[in-house]
């Protein structure tokens, strides 16, 4: 069964983390999702995978490879078969890219790297869409939307510039963010 790696690279565990990684959660079953690189509240993450303090960088892993929208080569659901282990950078994204996931990760580990398409997505959708890779879908058989449209109410709508995956006609988004956003944007 595949292990779902995401390495937390924020400074801590914020809000919209916890609500995109119990989506992840949810999603590929708690078993089979490992946070790595937790040092500030591992206690929001207890019951949505296993936790580690070190980061994925002192792991001895086998069969791993890094998801990263800069890397040459497209996940395929043949090339998905020869790994165990699928390690995510857990960014909030910025508009433009950083590439923080090559600078952070890429860079630094020396197993292969496969891109989703050169998009840029949340951390959970980019785990479902290699979720979905991994159980044989091509990538190209998926549909998504290239941007977001949050409804902040007034009149007011906030774009999210990343691709989101598209199932049953509706975009996937991350439950419960949209309260958050909307509660932010009242404090703003």
């Amino acid at each position: 069964m595949a292990k779902f790696i995401i390495e937390h690279l924020e400074p801590e565990v914020y809000p919209w983390c916890v609500l995109e990684y119990a989506h992840i959660s949810k999603r590929v079953g708690k078993t089979n999702l490992i946070f790595t690189n937790v040092t500030k509240g591992a206690m929001k993450l207890k019951n949505l995978g296993e936790i580690k303090k070190e980061s994925v960088k002192s792991l001895k892993l086998k069969r791993a490879c890094i998801l990263d929208p800069s890397a040459v080569k497209t996940l395929t659901p043949e090339i998905a078969k020869r790994f165990d282990y699928f390690i995510f950078g857990g960014i909030l994204g910025d508009n433009p890219q950083r590439f923080r996931t090559k600078k952070e990760l890429s860079s630094k580990l020396s197993f292969p790297k496969f891109n989703l398409g050169t998009k840029q997505m949340s951390t959970d959708t980019a785990v479902i869409v290699c979720k979905k890779i991994v159980d044989g879908l091509d990538l190209n058989k998926l549909e998504f939307v290239e941007e977001y449209f949050v409804d902040e109410g007034k009149g007011l709508e906030r774009i999210l510039p990343y691709r989101y995956l598209v199932e049953a006609g509706e975009a996937v988004f991350t439950p419960g963010l949209r309260k958050l956003l909307k509660k932010q944007s009242r404090i703003l």
